[in-house]
């Protein structure tokens, strides 16, 4: 396994050594030595291009990677999450002597078990791959680990974690935090998603938390004929739920639809506490009479009661457009830097609530935004702890697949009607009461406690007793930068005098003469240096659904999208699960 895995890690340095040369010369353009070089637009999205088709070509385990690095807005660029939302998880499936070798050893000889099966894949993801059979006449679909891929992951996790201290020296503190735990949330998620029996047991377990719900239609394992390494489950189908022309020919409201998903997502996370974590298109279906239908619960979690206690504030925050609220529950759950700008951080959230709720934001607005945290701050102060990582991508991709059904799509009014009807609302408010109460409690007994020590301070003072002792925070390190400027402006100063002094009395001394001079002006350099703002990697704002929708129809002006329609089908074919 270890040969293996230095023989991968070899392949793997091979495929990405002239991206991370790119990445090193953009902070010292001559590696060692010189100044940072800007990076336009352009060159981010042919630079995702060239790790798409890496990630592609280095197998299952990558492809699985780049997926959920198109859910991390915390450690990639805009330009590398457009680009990665267009890894489809769909590979050619194995052969079927090689898939029924897998199904033999875990059930027994096709022939008895299955009344029919199709040796044709309906669909071939990089872990697995689903075929539909019948058990005494019941359609079914089987799904089989792929041949070999445990020990093929195996190994790419150990180059994954192996790297990750290389990466980190490319990257700010911030995306050295989120880097460390999406390897932790990496290695657990896919390991999860190879067990099959951890998926039936999760299946069983959502779809009976909705069994009285009828919007919602989740197959049924046939656990006879399931194991570690193959999975059977009822055949449900139906018309994928980014197919929005079958569905208006079948007459269906979408927006009825988004919002139904949205609340299946808010009674997983907030209520039930175990949710779906992989709601792409591929995975979501509906049925004739507007049922959603659910495939594919390998990637599933459970949340801890925590952070759905936080989850349920930042919602309240959010409804009730507290900004401050917003930033605190943000603190509390680890996903903000406490050192955060917070006037800046309230213009992004000011910004993201508008963009939330569907409504144009003028562009001017998110200029002067972005602006803003250019200006003050060189990383952005979002992070993401492993227990929200998946909490994340689920929120992430759900919105996608929301705005796909309508474009209008309100999340705030749904998920603010959802807290009213479960009464969360209420309870906040109570909660708000109390802690009121509280605070008057406090301050009647401040007022017992305080004027005895004023009383102590004014007798210290009168013995020339009392002494103060201040602190200067600097966490910008103001003074310490107009502290160098100060000498080096004494120098520059100083520099150009005996400069002066030596050409106007000394003009033979050549060699003095140009050394001071030299002196100066290498002076004169670092004090303009110390003047100029820090730069960084920067994009143009490309965050606001206004601006989504703008990009998509250039893209289909200029028949940009770089897949063909029916390669496109295929892939999101790929993904059904059935």
């Amino acid at each position: 396994m270890n040969l293996r895995a230095y023989w991968r890690f070899v392949v793997v340095a091979y495929q990405f050594l002239p991206l991370m040369l790119a990445y090193a010369r953009d902070r010292r353009r001559f590696l060692l030595f010189g100044g940072s070089r800007d990076v336009s637009n352009e060159q981010r999205r042919n630079r995702a291009a060239s790790l798409l088709n890496s990630l592609l070509t280095l197998g299952p385990t990558f492809i699985k990677l780049g997926q959920l690095l198109s859910t991390r807005p915390d450690i990639l660029p805009p330009e590398y999450i457009d680009e990665f939302t267009k890894l489809q998880d769909s590979v050619p499936p194995a052969e079927w002597p090689d898939a029924k070798a897998v199904l033999e050893e875990e059930l027994g000889p096709v022939e008895e078990r299955f009344a029919e099966f199709d040796t044709d894949a309906i669909s071939g993801a990089s872990l697995g791959q689903v075929y539909y059979a019948e058990i005494d006449g019941k359609p079914v679909a089987v799904k089989i680990r792929r041949p070999g891929v445990k020990d093929l992951v195996e190994s790419d996790l150990k180059v994954v974690r192996w790297s990750i201290p290389l990466l980190i020296r490319f990257v700010g503190d911030a995306q050295a935090f989120s880097l460390e735990t999406l390897a932790d949330e990496f290695d657990r998620t896919i390991r999860q998603e190879m067990d099959y029996n951890r998926e039936a047991r999760m299946l069983t377990e959502i779809k009976a938390n909705f069994q009285d719900n009828d919007d919602i239609r989740i197959p049924e394992v046939i656990g006879t004929h399931s194991t570690g390494r193959v999975l059977t489950m009822e055949y449900v189908p139906g018309t994928k739920i980014s197919d929005v022309e079958e569905l208006d020919t079948q007459h269906l409201d979408r927006t009825r639809l988004a919002e139904t998903l949205q609340r299946a997502y808010l009674d997983m996370i907030i209520e039930d506490g175990v949710f779906h974590a992989d709601p792409h298109p591929g995975n979501l279906a509906v049925q004739d009479d507007g049922t959603l239908v659910f495939y594919d619960f390998g990637m599933s979690g459970y949340v801890d009661p925590f952070i759905q206690n936080k989850i349920v504030d930042f919602y309240t925050a959010v409804a009730a457009q507290d900004i401050d609220a917003i930033l605190d529950t943000l603190i509390e759950m680890g996903t903000l830097s406490p050192e955060a700008d917070r006037q800046v951080m309230s213009d992004v959230m000011e910004l993201a609530i508008a963009d939330a709720r569907g409504e144009d934001v003028e562009q001017y607005r998110v200029q002067q935004i972005v602006q803003q945290v250019e200006d003050t701050i060189y990383e952005f102060p979002l992070r993401l702890p492993s227990n929200l990582a998946l909490v994340l991508r689920v929120a992430t991709v759900v919105e996608g697949v929301c705005v796909t059904l309508d474009p209008d799509f309100d999340f705030i009014s749904v998920a603010t009607e959802y807290l009213n009807e479960e009464g969360y609302i209420e309870a906040g408010v109570r909660d708000f009461v109390d802690d009121r109460v509280q605070e008057g409690r406090d301050a009647v007994e401040s007022t017992v406690r305080i004027p005895p020590k004023i009383e102590d301070a004014l007798d210290r003072v009168e013995r020339e007793d009392f002494h103060i002792r201040a602190d200067v925070e600097d966490s910008e390190r103001v003074l310490e930068r107009l502290g160098k400027r100060l000498v080096l402006g004494l120098a520059l100063a100083a520099g150009g005098i005996s400069t002066s002094m030596l050409y106007s009395f000394q003009p033979d001394s050549t060699a003095a003469i140009a050394t001071a001079g030299a002196l100066t002006l290498g002076v004169g350099f670092l004090l303009y240096r110390s003047f100029r703002k820090q730069r960084g990697i920067r994009a143009k704002p490309q965050f606001t659904r206004q601006n989504l929708r703008q990009r998509e129809d250039e893209e289909a002006a200029n028949g940009a999208l770089g897949f063909s329609d029916a390669a496109v089908q295929q892939s999101d074919d790929g993904d059904d699960g059935r």
